[in-house]
């Protein structure tokens, strides 16, 4: 039945192409089609046929099972945790897509799309020495686990042994005197302690930027926040809870028998000459501590304003701002949207060894180097706005504050913008022309904020295309114009792309890139101000003076291919 199925093809079609052609399930043209696109992205044929949507992988796998009487199988029934480890090499099985399922004398069994990929075949029999025998998966499902699955605690150990890893580990004497013998044990178990250093390295490795350890009644539940959405890695046996909160915090520097409050803290692993550093906080749930860790990249904060997707424009006016020998500059968003990066990008452009930056942060999330950085201490009475007084005995030129909260805080970063210094904070609010009403309604005199904001700048980070899977969408051009293009943008010189999603990315999306709306304070913005107008009122002369809105600013970014319609929509769907 295979034979014959394999023979009656076009003679250019090979392999899957030539079954699904023979079964009926795709015409010859098409197939030639994928299989020149396949070659030339240098992708496999199944990969190609499955993100075109000419079949569906569940179709694919039972056709190709059927035609080539090869059994398939259901992987969402494959416990992960049961699958042997090691047998082959995880590049390899990256590379050809495949996934060892089990090992019977001198047979392999082999999971896989493409049951004719005699590279593969033949890769991994000279790798193991022993006889592949394949068996038939769903592609997306594959994927999916392929790429959630990672090396066990002990491969990622041996890996890194090389780069002497590390944790930055309290003394002894610090940990509090009222420690039992229990906790001690809880602490220093070494299943807890492998547990721990894999999940902070496929963090680092998944490019996650937050790690959530979760207890539940009956589950634990642990979660990294990659490219802005959280999504569950595993669930380990709830019992781990309470000896895994110990281990996060004693190399946090926390009291670990204090589990009534919130606390929180730091800690470093160190990679050789390389350390990265987490911020950890933990909260008392009902059912154990929950404990989210931080991963702060100190190259983040060094990636130069062109890595953060500023159109030129828009670069040129921030640029100009900060320039400035005093003045105050305003960055806004939501949390998470990138507003310490960008405040951290432009301290680096001023970090000069003629220039003196202090700056106040709760707390302080990537140390800069020839920087004074303050972390406020509410308990002990450090906060904004007595840091803010000591900075200006200090002899400051640049002064940052991480976010002005309340009228006195705001009144003293206004008073040091006008006496001759340049002042940068943040502020939680939709968009530009929105901040200059909330300092109003915080209390700030019209004139103080006229005379002292140069420039607000608003952002929001949209998750990024893959370049290796994104497809060009066919969007009704009703649909262009609702979200915001206008007529003249259509002229057929540019075409959007869509999501499709791959083993290299997350649902067809691989990083963020910035999306903002640069607001320079004009004479006529001032006009506005002074006589107390409107965010409305601020939005429309901003608009005449060419400023670009967060929407406006989002679909530049569909134009040039950087991330889809969809994306842009939900990021500034205010």
């Amino acid at each position: 039945m295979a034979d014959s199925l394999l023979a009656e093809a076009p003679g250019s079609l090979s392999g899957v192409a030539r079954v699904l052609v023979n079964a009926g399930k795709l015409d010859a043209k098409s197939a030639e089609s994928l299989t020149r696109t396949a070659k030339e992205q240098k992708r496999s044929f199944v990969s190609t046929l499955v993100n075109s949507g000419a079949i569906q992988p569940a179709d694919l796998a039972h056709t190709l099972s059927k035609a080539l009487a090869v059994p398939v199988m259901d992987l969402a029934a494959v416990d992960v945790e049961r699958l042997p480890k090691g047998v082959i090499d995880r590049k390899l099985s990256a590379q050809y897509q495949v996934l060892v399922l089990s090992k019977r004398g001198n047979r392999l069994f082999v999971a896989g799309a493409d049951p004719t990929d005699q590279e593969a075949i033949e890769r991994i029999k000279f790798a193991t020495q022993l006889t592949p025998e394949w068996v038939i998966v769903e592609h997306d499902k594959l994927v999916k686990l392929l790429d959630g699955l990672t090396a066990s605690a002990e491969e990622q150990l041996a890996a890194i042994a090389s780069s002497d890893f590390e944790f930055d580990v309290t003394d002894e004497t610090s940990q509090p005197q009222q420690e039992s013998n229990e906790v001690t044990s809880e602490v220093e178990d070494a299943p807890v302690v492998r547990f721990l250093q894999k999940m902070l390295i496929d963090a680092i490795n998944a490019r996650a930027s937050d790690l959530h350890f979760e207890p539940y009644e009956y589950n634990y539940r642990v979660r990294f926040r990659v490219d802005g959405e959280l999504r569950e890695v595993t669930q380990p046996p709830v019992a781990i809870k309470d000896k895994l909160a110990s281990r996060i915090k004693v190399i946090s520097k926390l009291d670990i028998a204090e589990k009534r409050v919130p606390q929180d803290g730091r800690m470093k692993l160190k990679f050789g000459t390389k350390a990265i550093d987490f911020r950890v906080s933990t909260l008392p749930t009902l059912f154990g501590e929950k404990i989210v860790i931080r991963i702060l990249d100190p190259s983040s904060a060094k990636l130069g304003i062109d890595a953060l997707g500023y159109e030129p424009i828009e670069k040129e006016r921030l640029l100009n701002a900060i320039q400035r020998p005093y003045g105050m500059v305003l960055v806004t968003g939501p949390t998470g949207s990138g507003k310490t990066v960008s405040l951290y990008t432009c301290l680096n452009i001023l970090n000069q060894p003629g220039v003196n930056i202090s700056t106040v942060e709760d707390p302080a999330e990537i140390n800069l180097p020839g920087i004074n950085q303050v972390n406020v201490n509410d308990k002990a009475g450090l906060t904004f706005s007595a840091a803010l007084k000591a900075f200006l005995r200090q002899d400051p030129d640049v002064i940052m504050v991480g976010e002005i909260r309340d009228l006195e805080t705001a009144d003293i970063a206004i008073k040091a913008a006008q006496t001759g210094h340049m002042v940068m904070s943040t502020l939680h609010t939709n968009d530009a022309p929105t901040t200059l009403t909330r300092l109003m309604n915080m209390g700030v005199p019209p004139f103080n904020i006229a005379s002292s904001v140069i420039l607000i700048t608003a952002q929001r980070l949209a998750r990024r295309l893959c370049d290796n899977c994104k497809a060009l969408a066919d969007y009704p051009r009703q649909a262009l114009l609702d979200a915001g293009f206008k007529d003249d943008d259509l002229d057929g010189t540019w075409k959007p792309y869509r999501a499709v999603g791959c083993s290299a990315c997350n649902n067809g999306y691989k990083g963020r890139v910035g999306i903002y709306q640069v607001m320079p304070i004009s004479e006529e913005i001032q006009r506005i101000i002074l006589s107390q107008g409107t965010a409305m009122d601020i939005a429309r002369q901003a608009k005449q003076e060419g400023v670009r809105d967060l929407r406006e600013s989002g679909l530049v970014k569909v134009k040039a291919g950087l991330t889809s319609l969809e994306e842009v929509i939900s990021v500034t769907n205010e």
